[in-house]
């Protein structure tokens, strides 16, 4: 196991062996480095090394739907979650707001993140010369590989504040690497998801949407340029999703929005096998109280009217005489199926109509932006938002935002940072919050590799 992006790039290039569809192994590399061209002289080896980096994500990275994940950690992080189990459960850290840079959840977001982009990055520069298979199959692969970096990058972004911006697979370089300023890596991301959109097809290479096709790049630098302050770009991007609308359409139902067949879903990560369904499922599904790891919090169990059907659909309450613990149910299916019913959701359609919402305020469309907004309201049977002012508008979305991505990859605590909001609502909730808990801490193992990565985020 790699255990720093130093000693991982201090290790020759690696050679990912094809073993079946998604089972893949790393090797050291022999010394002839024609062997590592070899796998991407290849489509079968080369398209198996880049699926493998979709697999590390789910099981492993900071898009894991269980336990490490940070539909977990941040949750607790913020106001979403309240922790259950032992003390010495590492959840406790980020729920008390005493993540320490030894953290080893936040090695791990930090260690898989940079291996994912640095097999990306070996991807790139293997397929470049290749003529042994089609262009169509290389700008595919070159197209995911951009995407893959760009989203990696992305969330150590909002995690760290800035980061390395890693392109290239040279590992003494790669080990010398010092953080780069906020707008540069968001300068860096559009221009990867530019180059992904101008690769890829528009359509899905399944029916199942877990392979990103040109439209989950636009729902991609839709929710870019909304954290990067480009509202008219925002806009443009999540408008370029929301008019496919022969793809794209919000359920109706919301029993349906987190099926894997959901006409919602703009990608999705699919699990490892047959029958097996999503992780969220597992792990935020109790079956009785109290609960083994977390519940949500009343805090927002209590936010929800009762008139509004995702209370009542996406979320479940346990009772027994010795309280009652309510967790997220968006995803149902807490064991195996005999068909896989759920996948993870990344992307999907309602969030793009909250982005343009929210990019259409801030441009000054009043009217525009209550449009959007009440399309959510209304799916979820509320009426139409009583907001005016442009003030009142911007406070509905951020709590349409909390209502309707509750425990989704961490929506909760960017967007109450984004608003400017963090210290007042989580102090009111969270004794230990302090305001530079805003950004988690880089880990101590990797200043002590790297002293150009210093200094250490304020408050660790």
């Amino acid at each position: 196991m790699i255990h720093s992006i130093n000693s991982f790039f201090s290790m020759l290039p690696i050679l990912l062996m094809f073993s079946s569809c998604t089972d893949f192994v790393e090797v050291d590399l022999p010394k002839s480095q024609l062997t590592a061209q070899a796998v991407f002289d290849n489509y079968d080896t080369a398209n198996a090394a880049l699926t493998n980096i979709y697999s590390k994500m789910r099981d492993n990275g900071i898009l894991n739907g269980s336990t490490i994940g940070i539909s977990n950690q941040l949750g607790n992080y913020a106001d979403e979650l309240t922790a259950y189990g032992l003390p010495s459960n590492a959840v406790f850290t980020f729920y008390d707001n005493t993540v320490p840079a030894s953290s080893t959840v936040v090695l791990t977001y930090w260690n898989n993140s940079y291996n994912q982009i640095y097999t990306a990055n070996a991807i790139l520069k293997g397929i470049e010369n290749s003529i042994n298979f089609s262009q169509d199959r290389k700008k595919q692969l070159q197209g995911e590989a951009l995407f893959i970096r760009a989203l990696s990058h992305f969330y150590l972004l909002n995690l760290f504040g800035g980061i390395p911006y890693i392109k290239e697979t040279d590992y003494e370089q790669n080990a010398k690497v010092s953080r780069m300023a906020q707008d540069k890596v968001y300068q860096n991301i559009i221009t990867d998801l530019n180059r992904a959109m101008e690769l890829l097809p528009e359509n899905y290479t399944s029916a199942d949407r877990i392979r990103p096709n040109k439209y989950v790049c636009h729902a991609f630098l839709a929710r870019v340029y909304l954290y990067n302050k480009m509202y008219e770009e925002a806009s443009n991007e999540a408008s370029a999703v929301l008019n496919k609308t022969e793809l794209f359409i919000m359920e109706n139902d919301l029993s349906k929005v987190f099926l894997n067949n959901s006409k919602e879903t703009v990608w999705q990560l699919q699990t490892s096998v047959a029958g097996q369904n999503a992780a969220e499922g597992s792990f935020f599904i109790f079956q009785a109280g109290p609960p083994s790891t977390v519940a949500l919090t009343p805090y927002l169990l209590n936010s929800f009217s009762n008139a509004d059907l995702r209370k009542t659909n996406w979320i479940r309450t346990i009772t027994n005489a010795n309280g009652s613990w309510s967790h997220a149910y968006k995803y149902k299916e807490q064991n195996n199926t005999s068909v896989s019913k759920e996948y993870s959701i990344i992307f999907r359609t309602a969030e793009q109509y909250l982005i343009r919402a929210e990019a259409r305020i801030r441009q000054g469309d009043l009217i525009g932006a209550k449009e959007d907004l009440n399309k959510i309201r209304s799916r979820a049977g509320l009426p139409g938002t009583a907001a005016v002012s442009t003030q009142e508008i911007l406070s509905a979305i951020l709590q349409e935002r909390r209502w309707e991505l509750f425990t989704e990859q961490g929506h909760r605590f960017f967007d109450l940072r984004r608003f400017g909001q963090i210290d007042a609502v989580l102090s009111e909730v969270k004794p230990g919050w302090d305001t530079t808990d805003k950004l988690l801490p880089l880990p101590e193992n990797e200043l002590n590799l790297n002293p150009n990565l210093l200094p250490q985020n304020p408050g660790y």
